[in-house]
């Protein structure tokens, strides 16, 4: 009967302690990645507003000779993503992450190695038609689905 009792009450605490355990799914953060600081995308210029929806620089005419469109913020698993295109000419000539996710050290690993390699398809490529970076599957759609928002507010193709 001790033996049963001991048993019972250990496994009861590998429950409770397994269940307790906080996973990086269970806290999503929600500020701007340090990526976008490094690339000068977390500190808007004035008069702009990159947490509304998509919007135009100031210099825009909206019919895509130029100025900074921002996608609308596309919600993840993993945190929020969010970018911000240059257009001059009717070419993107810049994309700058103005949210990632960063909730834990791995969210600021995966994207430090990833908005690069999304940043530099979507120049390429000018268009949100750009390949998933391995091991960020996650920001990548949130990467693809707030480009083709700034794409579709600078009337892009």
């Amino acid at each position: 009967m001790r033996r049963i009792t001991i048993w019972l009450l250990s496994t009861v605490t590998a429950l409770v302690l397994l269940f307790s355990y906080r996973t990086s799914t269970m806290g999503v953060g929600g500020g701007t990645s340090a990526v976008a600081a490094d690339r000068g995308g977390a500190t808007p210029a004035p008069g702009d507003t990159s947490t509304g929806p998509p919007t135009a620089d100031s210099g825009s005419t909206g019919d895509s000779g130029g100025g900074r469109y921002d996608g609308s913020v596309a919600q993840t698993r993993w945190g929020p993503v969010q970018v911000r295109i240059t257009v001059a000419d009717g070419r993107i000539t810049d994309v700058t992450a103005l949210q990632v996710p960063d909730g834990n050290f791995r969210d600021q690993q995966i994207n430090d190695y990833a908005v690069p390699i999304l940043r530099q398809a979507a120049l390429t490529a000018q268009s949100a038609r750009i390949d998933t970076v391995s091991g960020a599957t996650v920001t990548s759609d949130g990467y693809r689905e707030s480009l083709q928002a700034a794409i579709d507010a600078a009337h892009l193709r």
